[in-house]
């Protein structure tokens, strides 16, 4: 598995997890989604299991970033659950993992263009281009 193909298997289960609103059992959940996708790379496991729980962790933050850059009449209960997913994975790598947000935002951009709505990927380019933009540090 490749790298982009690990990050769209953790987006599906992110995706799963958000539409079931169920954030008690995690563990359960990513092993039970890792044994029925037949998921035994050890690279994909590590990289789902921290983006799942470290997305958890740091949601409110995350979602405080995206709240930030959506226009004056939006809020974040009218983003599509995909762009929110896609958004969350990408601003998770760029703010707490050493990916380069190039890459996060690239990666982001397919995966909108995958399975979001015609408008998708502008949008979420555009959210991610703030965030990085205006980052402290």
């Amino acid at each position: 598995m490749n790298r982009s193909e690990i990050r769209e298997e953790a987006f599906k289960l992110m995706y799963s997890i958000e539409i079931q609103k169920d954030t008690n059992n995690l563990e359960e959940q990513i092993d039970l989604y890792l044994e029925s996708n037949d998921i035994t790379n050890k690279n994909a496991i590590e990289y789902i299991k921290d983006a799942v729980f470290g997305i958890n962790k740091n949601e409110e933050k995350i979602l405080h970033q995206i709240e930030k850059y959506l226009k004056s009449e939006w809020r974040i209960d009218r983003i599509s659950k995909m762009d929110l997913i896609i958004l969350k994975l990408a601003i998770y790598e760029i703010e707490y993992k050493e990916i380069p947000f190039k890459v996060a935002i690239n990666e982001a951009v397919e995966l909108a263009k995958k399975y979001g709505e015609d408008a998708s990927q502008k949008f979420v380019n555009g959210i991610l281009a703030n965030v990085v933009k205006n980052r402290e540090g």
